[in-house]
């Protein structure tokens, strides 16, 4: 193996260990957390790994899946010498190489990009289901009790605020709109949980006799490369088993808050989706509930809480502002987009 560095803050430990890859690497450069190698084999990545042995397994079978359906191009784990999907250092860190492209973020400016993203995601979902024998399946992952977490977490800080005495500008805006959207939240919750429990989350587990779905988990701009040979998919590592209607959830969430949630847009990506893939009545209801959930409002209350209270970026305020100032569009797209 050669390998010429190019800068000083290239890891050379972590370099060393692509000796026990069956490459020849050309140049190394320091990447977005990871070193990307120029090789015989192309262009590969090279990260640090802190998932377990199950977990990369996993995603690797995944990986397989996608590659043999060939609807979309995905990365792929490159195996050592011994055919492991990891390599590990003196102290014990995982390191996994992957295949890459040196390829620009999907533009979420561009509604052609954007259209283009969706339609790749419809794909993806249908390359993405595996045989219910497959060994080590991870346990189906509930929305409903992610945020049945997350409102335990919310009143536990409106709790703090409430006691709390001297406080911030910013604490004090926080509180003045803190019950709307902890109301909100808990409806939505209970709502969804009572929906479920009337038979609508046995709709889509009867689905699962043909095979398990399982989702990207991270499905956002920045892992939607594009160059001239066309998309390309990366960072399956939060990959989960879940309604695939999640990775839409995200996407569309993103977009939508940049554009203050226009509805003629959003209806015009579910309709690039399920021109590639059904959406069915309890997907479009599963939807419908995680838009409904004002998870914006607490991510930036957990922000806040698990960060030095002493000082409250102004970026916090701004988001909480911008929050607070979308939420009557939001409910617009809501009633036209799903409650009609």
């Amino acid at each position: 193996m050669q390998t010429n560095q190019e800068g000083p803050e290239v890891n050379d430990r972590a370099v060393e260990l692509l000796g026990q890859y069956e490459i020849e690497v050309q140049r190394t450069r320091k990447g977005r957390g990871a070193i990307v190698c120029e090789t015989d084999q192309g262009c590969l990545i090279f990260k640090e790994y802190s998932g377990s042995q199950e977990r990369i397994e996993l995603q690797n079978r995944l990986l397989n899946q996608i590659a043999c359906a060939g609807l979309v191009k995905a990365e792929a784990i490159i195996p050592n010498k011994e055919g492991g999907l990891l390599v590990r250092d003196n102290d014990g860190s995982g390191y996994v190489l992957k295949t890459w492209r040196a390829a620009r973020e999907c533009n979420i400016s561009d509604k052609e990009e954007c259209r283009g993203a969706v339609r790749l995601l419809a794909r993806l979902h249908e390359s993405m289901t595996l045989p219910l024998d497959t060994p080590n399946l991870p346990t189906v992952f509930t929305a409903g009790k992610e945020y049945e977490k997350h409102n335990r977490e919310l009143k536990r800080v409106r709790k703090f605020l409430q006691q709390k005495g001297q406080k911030t500008e910013f604490e004090i805006y926080l509180l003045h709109h803190f019950d709307f959207f902890l109301e909100q939240a808990v409806s939505i919750t209970e709502e969804w949980k009572k929906y479920c429990e009337d038979g609508g989350g046995h709709l889509e587990a009867a689905k699962e006799q043909n095979g398990v779905s399982f989702c990207h988990g991270d499905y956002q701009y920045h892992n939607i490369l594009k160059d001239d040979n066309g998309w390309f998919v990366v960072n399956f590592e939060k990959c989960m088993r879940d309604n695939p209607i999640r990775d839409l959830y995200l996407l569309l969430r993103k977009l939508l808050e940049k554009g203050n949630w226009p509805v003629a847009l959003g209806a015009e990506l579910l309709e690039v989706y399920e021109k590639e893939r059904h959406i069915s009545d309890h997907s479009r209801i599963d939807l419908y509930y995680r838009f409904g959930y004002p998870e914006k409002f607490w991510k930036i209350v957990n922000f806040y809480y698990n960060s030095g209270k002493a000082w409250i970026p102004g970026r916090n305020q701004e988001k909480l502002e911008r929050v607070i100032a979308q939420e009557k569009e939001k409910q617009k797209f809501l009633d036209e987009v799903f409650r009609k």
